[in-house]
């Protein structure tokens, strides 16, 4: 019985804290983005239930796909996130796989390197690329004493500045679950390998790159996630001229105070990054189910 007990507290926190910081706030989101919009500055969104009956509203939900900004804002956050997590995935990997491979006794100094940015607060970090990327900054000071350019280029509030940014930002994500992949990938599979003839190049295709693919995956989602959704990178470095999603749901809540809208706008970036996920994750179990 007390085993019973204690399998049933194991199990049942993570499952209270999912319902409690992940269910509750997305049903809340999803009453108000069925609500109907408020017509006073205390009152942003009008109650479901009024005289005793239910009123569901779902005009905002029709108003996204009738309106080009939210549709252009939703692809240009994906594009931008795909390629943050593209750019951390060609730079984490080497670095991952460096760090792996390395001296025992240098890994925890090298992860330390790679970890020691969240030391530092997330807005500071972001501040310090503003000042980096200036006209008249370091970088563009290091590009002209190079001989490389003439004249400063334009750096800031561009769309070149939003993905340094970002993949500065989660480059870590990206290396850790690959470094924690790569780390316990035994080394006789690649030396078994290289007897049957295979090269180092050939042994990494045929060996190490598909043990890896579950820190591949992680990583990715990792980045790709929380990227779609960024807010504080765009706005910072990107600039009026930058549209995010991110920016777009600021803007709905704070400035336009249309809370319902900005409610389908978060409930359908939900769906469509939580969807894929769960299909992935589906196929994946059934593969594994499969192989078995």
């Amino acid at each position: 019985m007390t085993r019973a007990r204690g399998r049933l507290l194991v199990v049942g926190v993570p499952y209270l804290w999912l319902a409690l910081f992940l269910a509750v706030p997305f049903l809340i989101v999803l009453k108000i983005s069925l609500s109907a919009q408020g017509e006073l500055i205390s009152q942003p969104y009008m109650p479901l239930i009024e005289a005793g009956r239910l009123q569901l509203h779902v005009e905002s939900f029709a108003f996204l796909f009738s309106d080009d900004l939210y549709v252009i804002a939703y692809l240009n956050s994906l594009l931008t996130a795909a390629i943050t997590c593209a750019c951390c995935l060609l730079i984490g990997y080497p670095m991952a796989y460096g760090i792996a491979r390395g001296a025992p006794a240098r890994r925890g100094a090298l992860l330390m390197l790679v970890i020691l940015p969240f030391w530092t607060s997330f807005l500071i970090r972001v501040y310090a690329w503003v000042t980096l990327l200036q006209t008249n900054g370091p970088v563009n000071g290091v590009l002209q004493a190079l001989g490389l350019i003439d004249q400063p280029l334009v750096l800031l509030n561009t769309q070149l500045a939003v993905q340094i940014g970002m993949v500065y930002s989660y480059l870590p994500f990206m290396v850790l679950p690959l470094y924690a992949v790569l780390e316990k990938l035994d080394p006789a599979l690649l030396e078994a390998a290289a007897d049957l003839g295979s090269r180092p190049f050939r042994s990494f295709l045929s060996v190490t790159l598909p043990l890896s693919l579950p820190g591949v995956v992680a990583g990715s989602l990792l980045v790709f996630i929380p990227a779609v959704g960024e807010f504080v990178i765009p706005e910072l470095l990107g600039g009026s001229q930058t549209l995010m999603i991110g920016k777009v749901l600021w803007d709905e809540f704070n400035s336009s105070r249309d809370w319902p809208l900005a409610s389908a706008v978060a409930v359908a970036l939900l769906i469509l990054l939580v969807g894929p996920i769960m299909l992935f994750q589906h196929y994946r179990a059934d593969a594994g189910m499969t192989q078995r």
